[in-house]
């Protein structure tokens, strides 16, 4: 197998940022870190730290922050907090865990690299940087510890994997679309503007953006519901609203499909 892996940086209103790609064959993963005002915002992966540690070498920062436990934003922990003696802080739910050796698929390792075992402490509710006081918003959905950050004095909200992509096609078997779309409703009450999304990266109109994707997944919802009513299996109504099957499903072996979308809708969780 060959993996290609690269990385570009940039500074978009006041965030320093660096992007970092890894790609095999039909498929491209990408995540981005972020930093700002002392406070760095994910850490990416461990398969890209060589890639990332030189944006790491010129930041100047008090803490990291992780918006949830997966190993794409996780994986550069153990290197930063050993190299750079900073805090990381996190959800509660996922601290523990992130102290033992990380247990994933092996397709999620040839892409991510195995994340080695950090110390976290939990959170809270608000923390503050520099200049800047932040509220830690719960947001649920693509993974049970997942968090987003919202700067009030710039109004700039990081939202881990909470947007990703206007239309969601496939998920992660451990997600759940009611909860997402609560979590979106939440983070839609606070006064925002732009969103730094650690896949789609910088989105001016983060709160439009954000509108779109509630929308979608709303009707998505509705059609679901209705064809299940109308006595389709999972199966049948996955059928019907996903045609195209993308090389993840294949490649994960199923922990991306589809499926958990319509599933996850129909268990109501």
């Amino acid at each position: 197998m060959f993996f290609k892996k690269k990385s570009e940086q940039h500074t978009q209103s006041g965030v320093n940022m660096v992007n970092g790609f890894v790609s095999f064959q039909a498929i491209k993963l990408n995540v981005h870190c972020f930093e700002i005002d002392g406070v760095l915002i994910d850490t990416g992966s461990a398969s890209l730290l060589q890639e990332f540690k030189p944006f790491f070498s010129q930041l100047d920062i008090d803490q990291i922050v992780l918006t949830h436990y997966h190993e794409d934003h996780s994986g550069g922990a153990h290197y930063l907090q050993t190299k750079y003696n900073v805090p990381v802080y996190m959800s509660d739910v996922r601290c523990q865990e992130c102290t033992y050796k990380a247990r994933y698929p092996l397709y999620r390792k040839l892409f991510w690299g195995s994340r080695e075992p950090f110390e976290a402490n939990g959170i809270g509710n608000r923390f503050s940087s520099r200049t800047a006081n932040w509220q830690v918003i719960k947001t649920p959905g693509h993974s049970d510890d997942h968090l987003a950050f919202l700067n009030e004095q710039t109004g700039q909200l990081f939202t881990g994997d909470l947007y990703v992509t206007p239309k969601t096609k496939v998920v992660l078997r451990e997600e759940s679309i009611p909860q997402i779309i609560s979590s979106i409703e939440r983070v839609l009450t606070y006064d925002f503007g732009e969103v730094f999304c650690n896949h789609a990266g910088y989105i001016k109109d983060g709160k439009q953006a954000l509108r779109m994707k509630l929308d979608y997944l709303q009707d998505l919802r509705g059609k679901i519901e209705m064809m299940n009513d109308e006595g389709l299996s999972v199966k049948e109504i996955t059928a019907q609203l996903f045609e195209k099957k993308y090389p993840i499903m294949k490649l994960s072996l199923g922990e991306w499909d589809s499926a958990h979308i319509v599933s996850s809708v129909l268990r109501k969780s």
